[in-house]
């Protein structure tokens, strides 16, 4: 009941990773391993092989793999580079029927870049800010053909930004549905803004997996699942943490304080115990809230940028692209 009625809330399968080993130890199904990388940079990768270690983690089963990189939102234009080519390397490795040699000899693909999430919300705008900054060629090889480029390996890019239900009456697998239909695109990559359980990964992790994406279910707000079933292509989700729930962050005080007094009775609740405590001290105002930093604006302009630039590397070929701005 406990974990029905107060759920911790996260969209990223490191935090769920972490939260059942601490609960159960290791989980038969779920394989783990980290690369530290230069500058703090830690890639995780989470795979889920069974039906049993899906429904244990809440989510389904496949690869996802994290980005944590402590500066990420941080002016600092060489570091930003160095993630967006890390980016583009993991990216390139999960692009379904392709392989990296595959790009590097100029094989060409064709994708449909979608940016979740209301350009209207500022947290929420993350995957329309990163189509807004992506090289779009898709018309242009219609019109002219990949030699309209100096390159060879450019691939056919096109994006689309597909809104939320209150602006337009559709679920958004609906429209994607009949995008796909048209376009023809190998694969479908969908960016969008991300709920974290802890608040250091706000604006500093980047998840990526294949297993696709249900927009809104870090919040609660479950719409309909965008992955291959449901579009008819293969999706590879792309996102960022920008909020977190406020229980979160009073339950996360809760147990810095009860480490400091030494309560032997609230020591002895779990992490999920002290969730629900959490809520219920929480007035009915507050429960529901979820809260982003207060550096909102600035961090979504750098890391729509960022990974902008990543895919642009993964998608256009080695050589540097304009961001298309």
């Amino acid at each position: 009941m406990m974990e029905e009625s107060y759920p911790i809330r996260t969209d990223l399968a490191l935090e769920s990773q972490e939260r059942l080993k601490n609960d159960r130890g290791t989980v038969r199904g779920v394989r783990f391993f980290e690369e530290p990388g230069e500058d703090g940079v830690v890639v995780s990768t989470v795979v889920i092989e069974t039906e049993n270690a899906a429904k244990a983690m809440g989510r389904p089963r496949g690869t996802y793999v994290t980005i944590e990189a402590p500066e990420m939102i941080e002016e600092d234009e060489g570091y930003h580079r160095n993630i967006s080519v890390r980016l583009a390397e993991i990216l390139r490795k999960m692009l379904p029927g392709r392989t990296e040699q595959d790009l590097n000899k100029g094989l060409e693909v064709s994708a449909l870049v979608v940016g979740l999430g209301n350009r209207e919300v500022t947290p929420d705008a993350l995957g329309p800010r990163v189509v807004d900054n992506l090289f779009i060629t898709r018309h242009i090889m219609n019109e002219f053909g990949k030699y309209a480029f100096v390159d060879e390996d450019v691939s056919r890019v096109s994006g689309i930004v597909p809104g939320v239900m209150a602006q337009t009456g559709m679920e958004c697998v609906e429209i994607l549905r009949g995008v796909v239909k048209e376009t023809k695109p190998d694969f479908v990559i969908t960016v969008d803004a991300l709920a974290a359980r802890n608040v250091r990964r706000l604006g500093r992790t980047i998840q990526l997996t294949d297993t696709g994406i249900t927009p809104g279910s870090g919040i609660g707000n479950h719409r309909n699942a965008l992955n291959t079933e449901s579009v008819g292509v293969p999706v590879i989700s792309l996102g960022v943490p920008t909020v977190v729930d406020a229980a979160t962050i009073v339950a996360d005080a809760m147990s810095a304080l009860i480490t400091e007094l030494s309560l032997s009775d609230l020591r002895q609740l779990d992490e999920r115990e002290r969730q629900e405590l959490a809520r219920e001290l929480l007035s009915p105002q507050l429960n529901g809230l979820f809260v982003t930093p207060k550096n909102i604006d600035d961090s979504i302009k750098q890391l729509s940028f960022l990974i902008s630039e990543g895919l642009n590397i993964a998608l256009l070929g080695n050589k540097e692209r304009d961001n298309g701005i």
